[in-house]
């Protein structure tokens, strides 16, 4: 499964992924939404700044997948400094993500930077920080410029 996963432009998620910075990335909320549940090992994930330029930039491999069941406040400020090593989260956004309920922590391997291409966000009724999208070809809109 594909996915097009955005990413923070503010703090240049995308850059420390492909430095080698950052291996993992994460989604937090009170209650279990995308992509809890939805993503496994070997998915392919396409990272996009969100930005709304709507551009994938790299790519990576699923490593492994950790989908919390609920979390007392504790437990998941606990659980995102046991990974912070591998989230390297900005204060910012350890401060918006520790504490929520449920946690989607995801491992990455083979991140590459990719030719930027425009992917068609038309095609999606709900926008949210992650679309599963089966196969990244039928959402491929133009190369950039």
């Amino acid at each position: 499964m594909d996915h097009i996963v955005f990413l923070d432009a503010r703090s240049k998620e995308i850059d420390n992924l492909l430095k080698g910075n950052k291996t993992m990335i994460i989604r937090a909320a009170q209650g279990q939404k995308m992509p809890h549940g939805r993503v496994s090992q070997g998915d392919i994930l396409y990272f996009v700044n969100n930005n709304n330029d709507c551009m994938i930039r790299a790519k990576g491999t699923v490593s492994s997948v950790f989908c919390s069941d609920v979390l007392t406040v504790e437990e998941s400020f606990e659980t995102i400094i046991r990974n912070q090593d591998k989230l390297q989260l900005p204060d910012r956004l350890f401060d918006k993500m520790a504490g929520k309920r449920y946690l989607v922590l995801v491992g990455l391997e083979n991140i590459i930077p990719v030719n930027p291409v425009r992917f068609r966000k038309n095609e999606f009724v709900n926008m949210d920080d992650w679309l599963p999208v089966g196969r990244i070809e039928e959402f491929i809109f133009q190369e950039a410029e």
